[in-house]
């Protein structure tokens, strides 16, 4: 007489086949993400970039109109589109970010309600109706725009693609070695991971707009504007706050508090723009 036995699992075995597949996926996405070095020919930085221009241009161009759906649509008052292209343009000629390869276009939306602006990748720049009314000057809305065409040249988003494949591969990695099938509240583990991860793309951004801050004081100074003027910009942004609840721009554009200090500052050194 003999009895079967269920073999037992090897749970350590298991656990350095976890670790190994972990770190394997750790090493590849650091490697892929640190061996993208390039060097930005208008802002002189050193970044690290997956995509190529054409390629920036190629997404924002494919993400313009349903980028511009979401906000209402194209904006039917001719004067203020042309207005929006005159003061863009200007801003181009003027400025070392008209000899960047990107194909600028800018756009106002018919939407009233929200206060936003933003750049797509590529030189797809976009205002709100809501907040072009509140612009009180020419140069509060050439602050407006100095400031996203420094995402474009900045390349912030073409960064961010990079960041957020090396953040997904790193919490990957995170997660497979953190998550024991034997124990199932280790998933938290996996959940702080994720949070990290969210939590480092929110500082590269905060980064970014102090950035595009800065480039755009240098880009509509170069333009015959007052940089001023995008201290006006802040100001008027503050003044339409309501409650607790800023302007949709403060949401998409985190402000870490000192943004006015930073463009005084700026202002002061415009000798050391690009």
């Amino acid at each position: 007489m003999y009895y079967r036995t269920t073999p037992t699992r090897r749970r350590g075995s298991s656990c350095s086949g976890r670790l190994i597949m972990a770190a394997a996926i750790a090493a590849f996405s650091l490697f892929s993400y640190f061996s993208s070095r390039q060097d930005n020919p208008v802002t002189g930085e050193t970044q690290y970039i997956n995509i190529t221009v054409e390629q920036e241009i190629a997404l924002g161009l494919q993400a313009a109109p349903q980028m511009a759906q979401e906000f209402g649509g194209l904006d039917e008052n001719a004067a203020d589109q042309a207005l929006v292209d005159e003061v863009g343009n200007r801003i181009l000629q003027s400025s070392p970010a008209g000899s960047s390869p990107y194909e600028f276009d800018f756009h106002l939306l018919d939407d009233a309600q929200t206060i936003n602006a933003f750049a797509l990748p590529g030189g797809q720049v976009f205002i709100t109706r809501a907040l072009y009314d509140k612009l009180q000057t020419e140069g509060e809305l050439a602050g407006v725009l100095g400031h996203e065409i420094g995402h474009v040249v900045g390349r912030h988003s073409a960064e961010q693609i990079a960041k957020a494949q090396l953040t997904e591969g790193l919490t990957g990695a995170a997660v497979i070695a953190a998550y024991d099938p034997d124990n199932p509240a280790s998933v938290n583990s996996a959940q702080v991971a994720v949070l990290i991860g969210q939590l480092i793309n929110l500082k590269f951004g905060r980064e970014d707009e102090l950035e595009s801050d800065y480039l755009g004081v240098c880009f509509i100074n170069d333009a015959g504007y007052d940089p001023n003027e995008l201290v006006g910009v802040m100001e008027v942004l503050e003044a339409a706050q309501t409650g607790d609840r800023p302007p949709e721009f403060f949401s998409t554009h985190p402000d870490p508090g000192n943004r006015i200090q930073r463009i005084q500052e700026a202002i002061q050194n415009t000798d050391t723009c690009p």
